[in-house]
This record gives structure tokens, sequence and C-alpha cells, in this order.
């Protein structure tokens, strides 16, 4: 049975999963053993996402072929035209049917991030609807095909063209789509006003609304952000109330999801499409919750299930299936900023000390995000926010920081996380981009300050160092070093936070690949030229301060920087 003749079958309402695919090879394998608990709920199809230009092509294919041939889960693969001439796409579709893969959702995709305004690559491929098209022209009906909606409209289109925008959506179907999967909905009944005007227009295609449960306060607050769809007053105020309380924010998401769920089914919509963001626990309370489930509840989490109920800063465990991809990584701002706005907000540096007032400008509140932060700094940091602008005006700009915690109360507005009547522990830590002349002095004084300071060092040629190394490892095996931590009642050792060779040289790519796309937001010369010879001469430096039981605050931390 094709997929679109499973969706418009009617009856009991079904769900479908959304994966995206893994930064580590640890990751990819605890997202099978996800992917296979998962799956024991009975999803009608699960979808892996597809990044821009191809840039996850491989690793796409490699979890689309495990989902459709190991689990024997329906597989629907996104695939995008951005940046992807026409023999990308062709080894992209003929990847899909060597897996047994039968689904394509077809995406113009977004953006590159540092690109002032997205171009095609290839000309035939300027619009979702050509990609639809030619898959049709060169695989007749061999894949079911779908294309996105946008409820509230796409996020670059902006209220002035909402009928323009309804009109490139009826496009996309009137060129061969056999169902719609809409963008995510916090508002059910914004879905369903939709979807009435599709069928108004004609449109019979079977139409999939997207829900994404509320995983955590700062993963909300991008994603509302980055996809421009209305908050419910009533949703917003209740997550103000316990953004504190990383429990409670879970707890709240699953219930939205459940009433949202619950709203659509009463309006008769066919199915829900679940964003994952590789994440478990709540995304099996919605299903359950909600009555969706179509078949054996998956096993209990047990001592071989990677449990990362809670992600906490930048340096997650690379070992999550989650690691990078909850929207925290580096460049968030970059989808979202033309050149304009890059501007307005960064100025056109071209001196150190335009970066360093930039930098300072941050950590004082003066200016609200950088290319790398998209959000103020954090309440956390206020209490050090003195020792970062003394840092940032010597020349060394800081991109994250914390101050040691000893156990504090975990219902702390400030400092808590995880389940209340816990304590949260977490070493002094601080990230800077150091640039090249400053950098031999700091490294000399880092590898002086052993064993209570460890430092990860690395620069955009691939150069790496650091201390973190357990007893006889060898060079290349460097240790895991926690940051942050909590016990709490009835749970085991929560460890969310820890720095190690492989995450931090993926943030790494994504830091330096940042300095590119704000250089880009320029036009060639000299402040483009500034931006990438300073990237290029720069080192990312992580330092971490073990004594988290000294009373002098990550005074030695502080001290290395002068």
């Amino acid at each position: 049975m094709r997929l679109e003749e499973k969706l418009g079958q009617g009856g009991r309402m079904l769900f479908s999963l959304e994966f995206f695919p893994p930064k580590t090879e640890q990751g990819l394998a605890n997202l099978y053993d996800r992917i296979e608990r998962l799956g024991r709920l009975g999803p009608g199809f699960v979808a892996v996402t597809w990044g821009a230009g191809g840039a996850t092509a491989q690793r796409t294919l490699e979890v689309c072929s495990a989902c459709q041939g190991v689990f024997g889960l329906e597989t629907v693969m996104h695939l995008t035209c951005t940046n992807m001439d026409r023999r990308k796409v062709d080894e992209a579709l003929d990847g899909a049917l060597a897996a047994g893969v039968r689904a394509i959702l077809a995406l113009r995709g977004d953006p590159p991030r540092g690109q002032e305004y997205w171009s095609a690559c290839d000309s035939r491929f300027q619009h979702a609807a050509d990609l639809v098209r030619y898959i049709r022209e060169r695989h007749g009906d061999a894949f079911s095909i779908g294309v996105a909606g946008y409820p509230e409209g796409h996020a670059e289109s902006g209220s002035a063209d909402a009928a323009g925008d309804f009109e490139h959506f009826v496009a996309k179907v009137e060129a061969g789509a056999d169902f719609v999967v809409s963008q995510i909905v916090f508002d059910g009944e914004a879905f369903v006003a939709w979807e009435r005007r599709c069928r108004d227009r004609g449109i019979r295609v079977p139409i999939v609304a997207g829900v994404v449960p509320i995983q955590s306060y700062q993963s909300f607050r991008r994603l509302a952000f980055l996809t421009k769809v209305r908050v419910p007053e009533s949703l917003r105020q209740a997550l103000e109330l316990v953004k504190g309380n990383d429990q409670a924010v879970r707890d709240l998401g699953v219930a939205h999801a459940v009433e949202t769920v619950e709203r659509l089914r009463g309006a008769g919509c066919a199915a829900v499409h679940l964003t994952t963001l590789n994440l478990e626990t709540t995304v099996s309370r919605v299903v359950e919750r909600a009555g969706l489930v179509r078949a054996a509840a998956p096993a209990p989490a047990g001592s071989g299930a990677w449990v990362d109920d809670f992600p906490n800063g930048r340096w997650g465990d690379a070992r999550s299936p989650a690691f990078g991809g909850d929207s925290s990584a580096y460049g968030a701002l970059m989808v979202r900023f033309d050149a304009d706005e890059a501007r307005r907000v960064w100025g056109e540096p071209r001196t150190l000390d335009d970066i360093s007032a930039l930098f300072g400008g941050y950590v004082s509140g003066r200016v609200q995000s950088l290319p790398w932060c998209d959000e103020p700094l954090l309440p956390e940091s206020q209490r050090i926010v003195a020792e970062l602008q003394r840092v940032n005006g010597l020349g060394f700009w800081t991109l994250a920081s914390q101050p040691r915690l000893d156990g504090v109360a975990s219902a702390d507005a400030t400092h808590g996380w995880g389940p209340r009547g816990g304590y949260v522990y977490q070493k002094a830590f601080v990230e800077s981009f150091v640039p090249g002349a400053a950098f031999p002095p700091l490294l000399s004084r880092l590898q002086s300050a052993g064993p209570r300071i460890t430092y990860y060092a690395a620069n955009r040629q691939g150069d790496f160092m650091t201390s973190a190394f357990s007893a006889g490892a060898l060079p290349e095996n460097a240790a895991v070093t926690a940051l942050t931590w909590g016990v709490f009642p009835g749970r085991a050792v929560e460890q969310p936070t820890q720095i190690d060779k492989m995450n931090f040289l993926a943030w790494r790519a994504e830091a330096f690949q940042t300095w590119r796309e704000w250089a880009a937001m320029f036009p060639p010369g000299d402040v483009a030229d500034f931006l990438q010879r300073t990237a290029d001469e720069c080192w990312l430096v992580s330092v971490v301060d073990n004594d988290y039981k000294s009373a002098d605050d990550g005074a030695a931390i502080w001290g290395l920087f002068v």
C-alpha cells in the first residue's frame, strides 16, 4: 500500500516520527536503539531530515536504510534542492530506491547560512515544485511524494505575502504531490483553519499536521523564533511560570502536545507528525497519553538505553542521538539575518579591537546577540559578568561560560534544572576565541595550570590539543570532562553536560563555519577579508576549573587571561 493510501484510509488517527542524522557514530548507534523502541508504538511512517546542499546525504541515506530495511518502518526521506545540482538529486533518489525507500518529502530547503539571498545551484531547481516535477518525470510513480505546508505562512514570507505564500503551496501540490506534511503548530486552531482553506481550494491529498512536544524552554524559544509560528498566550504564560524547572517544562510540553493532538483528532485530522529532536521520553509519553499507540508498547529503557532527559547547555554528550541537534548550534541567527540586519546589529569590524568591543557589548547587555549566540547572556553568567567584561576587553572573545556550583537546589530560579528536590553541581568554565598572537602565551599558562585546569583547543585548520587524558591514554584518546551534573530523588546521577574530543571538534567546525558565514554577509573587500583572516588565525579554547569546591569562585580560570 502506498503511503498516501494509508494516510487516506480514515478511521483511527495515525502518527509519524521525525529524526535527524546524528553527528557522531555513537549517537547513531544509540539512535538505532531508540528508533527500535519507538517503532514498537506503531508509527504510520518515520521521516529522516536532509541537510542543505546534501550536507548529511550519506548519513541520511544510512538512517533511512536502517529504518526501512532493519526496523521495517515505512520511511520518508527528506530531500531539498538548496544548493543541489541534478547529479546530487539523482544520486539521492537512486540511493533511496536502493534502500527500499518509496516516499520522499520534497523541499526547497533553508537558505545556506551566510548567504544574503537564497540562489539555486541548478537552474532547474528554483522551488520545491520543480523538485516534485523532476521526481515525477524521472521516476514516475516509484515514489510517494510529499510537500511541506505552512498553516501560518513561511517564515521568510511575512504576513504581507500570505496570499502569495498559499499560492506557492498550491503550485507544489498541483505539480504532483501525493501528501502534505505541515510545519509545526503550537496552536491547533491555526492548522484546522488552514486545512479547511486547503479543502475549499480543492486540495484532496492527505494532510499531516506537524506537532513538536516541547522538550526545554530554550529549544521552545528558539523554534518559535526560527519558524515564526504563533504561540498561544496561555501556553506562553504557562511556560514562563515553570521555565526554571526542566521537568515541569517537559510535563507541560507533553500536556500541550496531547491537547493539540486531541483538538486535531476532533477536527478530523488524519495524522500527526511528531518532531522528536532525536529524544525519546517526551515523545513516547505524548503517543501513549494521546491514545495513538498502534502496536506493543516499547520495552522500558534499561541499562542499554541512552538516557538524555535533561540536555543542558552546548556541551551535551556526544553519545546521545540528540547531540548537536536541538537548535543550540552556533549560527542560529545566520538562518534569518540578512546582510543589512547583520551590519546594523554587529557593525562592520575592521580591527581586533572592533571585535573585542562587539563581544564586550554583548556580555554587558548593550548588544543582544552575536553571530554565535542568538539570545542575551544567560542569567547564571551575571555572577561572573565583571570577569567576562575584563577578558573580552583584553582581546579574548568569550562565547560561553558558567560559574561553579556546589550543591545548589535544583529549584533555584537561576541555576536549577531537573526534578525538584535535588541538587546540582557544575565546574567553572569559559570558552573563547583567542587571536593567533595571543594563543602561544595563553597555551603556556594553561599547560602550567594542571591538574586543576583542563583545556581543549583547536583552530580552523584542524590542529587540536588538550590536557584531558586518562592515565596511560594515547594522545588521540582525550578523556571526558564533566561540566554539569545533578542528583535527584529516585534517579541515578544525571550528567547532561560534558566535554570530550568528539563533541569539542564538532562544535569547532560549527564555530569556524560561522566566521565564514559572517564574512559572507559583506561584499568582497576589507571587512570580509578581515573576518576571514581573523578566523584563519585564531583558536577556539575551552577552559575548565576542576575544583568546583574552591571558594575562589573560578579565579584559577580568570587568572589565565592576562
